[in-house]
């Protein structure tokens, strides 16, 4: 039988796993494993398993617990291993032998290493000791202050562990192996000085001087950024160490590596740090570069499971190019142009942002796709469904799905979002590396997934304008709005076929004044008549004309332009959504707000403001001072809706999942 605490908390009988139930279980078992064969009050177990106040009945849950755990226990055998969970007046003893606990065989190896004296046999034992853990130490238990203290002393040893086994490497030698078991490290501990500084003395012992001086700037950056001090003796001593060997022999030559030792990348490309451009191949990395990585560090990726998005493996995550994209050709050249402005030592960060349906998700990956090779180290993608039926994706979670796909370790990714931004913006600190972060909800949600390095550059797409973006991290916006009746006519020929639309221009011209020119709804104009190939475009027209048909007709299976703006107005509080309703009313759709006041009932002040919320989320347009227009269609949904979006999104009856356009998952839904 053995039990597992360095990861996920588990108990092995033979090749059996046994079911510990909820987490409040494992964490008795964990809390008993921690301390076995040592009584633990039952007070003790109920501070630990409940952060807040613990309930009336907290004896009674933790006895069943322990009920529940004996009983597992003795299905497994636990007797023929001399393990027994005994009660001890009000408190519980665990015994058992010590050695069938991963993290008191982890310790005794770790204890029997001698890296300086005897480094040719600390190796094995290290290896063997860190092979041990399977992940975070104690994943499963309750997140309370006692289980974080506990993890947290058992992720100092596993650290130690870690250096302990590069002093062996290096004792030997062996500095390549030895900056391969450092950077995985500290790739995930970027603050912890004493690891960098041993990581920068192995990088310089194989000769690679400017990944070690790179990643003494890079700490410093982020000690600057996170805490506010400077870099400490350690740090600063191995950056001195560095630079005076650097001075008085020229450079140190690279250490010879021994005799199977891995020197290159996998793929036998040496890599090398251009300062101000990054990282690039020696040899010939293809004609758009995406065999670059971001670091030098990140060139052994593929030996120490961190940075496998690095050499021959940058993250493609960018949707498939939109279907039928055509036009924007303006708003291309003008995102390019915030995207590569030069001007300043900032990550350049463009906001898209426009109404429901206008096309910006297809419009910022049709982008991506375009310049995707002046970004060899990669291209991010994530929805952050800001605008969706669910709710919306939590930072952590999209700082997951980058992590991994720049290649750590799911078990080395950090559970807070804070710790897993400041790790994100160190894996790409010197990257060239695209991120589009679509469907944003807010710019607290946007930032912090920012990468922040010089050579990265981030799109943000957004019904809401993300002032705050603007504001604090010198966002670039970038309207988008909807299409003229040529742009609009050429989507529907793309769509229909070029004859089809040629025979009856002047319908055309109705059908895109009848979608407002919105791409989203001129695709499902045009799917209705792909589906009905006998109708000529003025029988569709003439449908339109028809106000209480008009979003039924503008709507396809789980996308069209209501479900766009349910959406939208879900996000509105009851005062705005009111007065959203009351401009509806208005005969022609443009108003100050003097007019707005009457119409909705409001004082001047209170309908000012409110105004600038819903022009802020495009549901109005401010098209000059004091002068508001509000889209037929937004009309339209406002008056059949009655409001009840504000208060209840419907999920599950059209409101798009896969993007804020409508478009199901699929950029090409919103293309314009």
């Amino acid at each position: 039988m053995e039990f597992s605490l360095l990861g996920p908390i588990s108990v092995t009988s033979g090749s059996q796993e046994l079911p510990l139930g909820p987490a409040k279980r494992r964490s008795v078992l964990a809390l008993l494993l921690l301390q076995p064969n040592t009584t633990v009050p039952l007070e003790q177990l109920i501070d630990s398993l409940w952060e807040d106040e613990p309930p009336e009945h907290a004896r009674t849950v933790v006895q069943g617990h322990v009920s529940r755990l004996r009983a597992t226990l003795a299905t497994g055998g636990a007797e023929a291993y001399g393990i027994e969970l005994a009660t001890h007046g009000s408190a519980y003893l665990l015994r058992m032998p010590e050695e069938l606990i991963d993290a008191h065989r982890f310790g005794e190896l770790v204890t029997l290493a001698r890296p300086e004296a005897a480094p040719a046999d600390a190796v094995p034992l290290l290896r063997e000791a860190l092979g041990l853990w399977r992940g975070p130490a104690l994943t499963g238990t309750v997140t309370s202050p006692p289980f974080a203290a506990a993890a947290h002393a058992l992720e100092e040893r596993r650290l130690s562990a870690v250096e302990a086994l590069a002093r062996a490497y290096g004792a030997l030698g062996e500095h390549e192996q030895a900056a391969a078991v450092l950077y995985s490290a500290a790739v995930n501990h970027p603050l912890r000085e004493g690891l960098i500084a041993a990581l920068m003395r192995a990088l310089f012992r194989t000769g690679r001087q400017s990944d070690a001086l790179e990643w003494y700037h890079r700490t410093r950056r982020l000690l600057s950024e996170e805490l506010g001090v400077d870099p400490g003796e350690r740090l600063r001593s191995a950056y001195e160490e560095i630079l005076r060997a650097e001075a008085t022999d020229g450079g140190r030559k690279a250490t010879e590596p021994k005799r199977g030792a891995t020197a290159a990348p996998a793929d036998g490309r040496a890599f090398h740090v251009k300062h101000g451009g990054g990282t690039q191949p020696s040899g010939d990395g293809g004609a758009d570069g995406a065999g670059a990585t971001g670091t030098g560090a990140g060139a052994q990726g593929g030996r120490d499971g961190i940075g496998r998005g690095g050499a021959g493996a940058a993250p493609r995550l960018l949707p498939r190019p939109p279907a039928r994209f055509l036009g924007r050709e303006a708003e291309l050249r003008a995102l390019t142009h915030v995207l590569t402005d030069r001007t300043s030592e900032e990550s350049p960060l463009a906001v898209v942002a426009g109404p429901a349906g206008v096309g910006k998700t297809a419009y910022a990956v049709q982008w991506a796709h375009l310049h995707a090779g002046a970004f060899p180290d990669g291209q991010l993608f994530a929805d952050l469904r800001g605008f969706g039926g669910g709710d919306e994706a939590a930072p952590a979670e999209i700082l997951r799905d980058f992590l991994q796909a720049l290649g750590t370790p799911p078990e080395r990714v950090p559970s807070s979002a804070q710790a897993a931004s400041a790790l994100f913006r160190s894996l790409v600190a010197e990257r060239r590396l695209l991120v589009v972060l679509d469907n944003a909800r807010s710019s607290a949600q946007v930032r912090p997934l920012l990468p922040g390095g010089p050579h990265c550059a981030t799109v943000v797409t957004s019904r809401s304008r993300l002032d705050g973006l603007v504001a604090t991290d010198c966002a670039r916006p970038v309207g988008l709005q909807a299409l003229g009746h040529e742009e609009g006519a050429a989507l529907l020929g793309a769509m229909l076929g070029s004859e089809r639309v040629a025979e009856d221009p002047a319908a055309a011209r109705e059908l895109v004044d009848l979608c407002d020119g919105l791409p989203l709804a001129l695709r499902a104009a045009a799917a209705q008549l792909t589906a009905r190939p006998r109708w000529r475009l003025a029988r569709l027209a003439s449908a339109l004309r028809d106000e209480r048909r008009r979003l039924a007709l503008l709507s396809a299976e789980d996308t069209g332009i209501a479900a766009a703006l349910r959406v939208s107005v879900a996000r509105l509080s009851a005062d705005d959504a009111r007065l959203l309703r009351a401009l509806a009313n208005s005969p022609d759709g443009h108003l100050n707000a003097s007019a707005a006041a009457a119409l909705a009932g409001y004082d001047q002040e209170r309908t000012q403001d409110g105004l600038e919320r819903l022009a802020e989320m495009h549901l109005v347009d401010e098209e000059a001072t004091d002068v508001y227009t509000i889209s037929a269609l937004t009309q339209l949904f406002a008056r059949d809706a009655g409001g009840e979006g504000a208060r209840r999104p419907e999920g599950g009856d059209g409101t798009e999942p896969g993007g804020p356009d409508g478009a199901g998952g699929r950029p090409g839904g919103g293309a314009g």
